[in-house]
């Protein structure tokens, strides 16, 4: 879906649409706009369920003030105007009030973008507007000072977040990628300090995909093949929804053959990603045209070494990320679900996955289908597509029940008998 060649109001309701879905505003809070090529900008009305809009609902501001609509645009318009006219590169703007946004506007401190990688790369620095009255000029000018020392995103004191790109989709994207790193900093710091990356560190997760492949046109795809795409897409789209993966976030992959294997393509929204956007990797070359996960290398090391692995995820969820960040063991012996699905999990320092991919294809065993790679990712391996997710989901359950636990008493983990009885019944050994 090329959300770019739809009409302004159009990407306006999908999107907040999306936004009011995840959560990440109420029915009155929130509004987006675009400034179109003519100078009209294209806004959320003000007072109207952000659930249910639609392309009826969306003002139009002509460059003169006047509004073409059955709405009144949003108090907000005033600091909307402001950016455009000042950031000449800005035709998108996005606020809202997700709560681990809101969280920090409220100790008015900026999240740590350096948490994780993909934080730093999609929003940059983030800036922070002093309090003022919403929809007052006095916000406009708190806003616009932050937004001219080119910060694409502002954390406004005691309100929200502000972002803005050169398109609507660019700036969810930073506005998705920011709240995410807020979650997982909130939910670190129930389990201690999380460590920061240094600028060398993102530097190094920059070079993945650094992988050299030629291109083929495939000429037939088999039924294999095509029940395997359409599987694939059901379970992005789910991951999706579960807080997962993010729109630019999560990797899927799953053996074809010996040597060819199906991945997630490279910048393409999870959220609608279809079979047709999945690419195909055979031996040393990748499907004509598209552009392989980043971490299309690993995938394909991890296949070679492992006969009886066919399905491989790769994600940031929150809670699991939580330790990863904080660098604090996990421990699977919860509940036999936990343990059965996940064994030992393996922790690798940050940037093995560019440094030492053979360590990671190493640490993969039946007793270790997990691999968590501190400040960066989640690795989960399985025997087919729905094993490799439900070792994920499982995974995320495990890490969040463990923080929770933590908050209301001393967690009593399974006893090694308890672990030997489980090990009999379920043959794991």
């Amino acid at each position: 879906m090329n959300i770019n060649l739809m009409h302004p109001a159009e990407q306006i309701v999908l999107l907040i649409n999306r936004v009011y879905q995840k959560g990440l505003t109420t029915t009155s809070g929130g509004n987006l706009s675009i400034l179109d090529s003519d100078g009209n900008i294209w806004i959320t009305p003000s007072g109207i369920d952000k659930g249910s809009l639609t392309p009826d609902d969306i003002c139009q501001v002509l460059p003169d003030g006047t509004v073409i609509g059955k709405h009144k645009p949003s108090v907000e318009l005033p600091f909307h105007k402001s950016v455009y006219e000042t950031r000449p590169d800005v035709t998108a703007v996005l606020h809202a009030h997700p709560p681990a946004l809101v969280s920090y506007s409220l100790i008015r401190k900026v999240p740590e973008v350096n948490i994780i990688p993909t934080p730093h790369q999609v929003c940059g620095p983030v800036g922070i507007a002093k309090y003022e009255v919403p929809g007052s000029s006095e916000l406009a000018d708190r806003i616009v000072a932050e937004i001219k020392k080119g910060y694409n995103a502002v954390i406004m004191e005691n309100h929200g977040v502000i972002t803005c790109a050169d398109s609507l989709f660019e700036a969810f994207k930073r506005f998705e990628t920011l709240n995410t790193a807020a979650q997982i900093g909130i939910t670190a710091s129930i389990l201690g300090t999380p460590e920061v990356l240094t600028d060398d560190q993102i530097e190094i997760n920059a070079r993945k995909g650094l992988v050299a492949l030629g291109e083929f046109i495939p000429t037939t795809h088999s039924s294999l093949e095509r029940k395997l795409r359409k599987e694939m897409c059901a379970l992005i789209h789910r991951s999706y929804d579960q807080g997962l993966f993010t729109s630019t976030q999560g990797t899927f992959s799953v053996r074809l053959d010996k040597d060819s294997f199906l991945i997630t393509p490279y910048g393409v929204d999870r959220k609608y990603i279809e079979p047709e956007d999945i690419v195909k990797i055979s031996g040393s070359w990748r499907e004509a045209g598209k552009t392989p996960s980043r971490s299309v290398g690993l995938h394909k090391l991890i296949y070679d070494d492992h006969p009886d692995v066919n399905a491989i995820t790769i994600a940031h969820p929150e809670h699991l990320m939580a330790f990863g960040v904080t660098h604090t063991e996990i421990d699977s012996r919860t509940i036999p679900e936990s343990y059965i699905a996940m064994r030992d999990i393996v922790r690798v320092p940050f940037g093995t996955p560019v440094l030492d991919p053979k360590k990671i294809s190493d640490s993969i065993s039946s007793h270790s289908p997990v691999i968590l790679v501190e400040n960066e990712s989640v690795i989960s391996t399985g025997v087919s597509l729905i094993k490799a997710f439900d070792v994920l989901e499982v995974a995320e359950f495990t890490a969040n029940t463990i923080i929770h636990a933590k908050l209301i008493g001393d967690i009593v983990k399974i006893s090694d008998k308890e672990v030997e009885d489980i090990n009999k019944a379920f043959n794991l050994d």
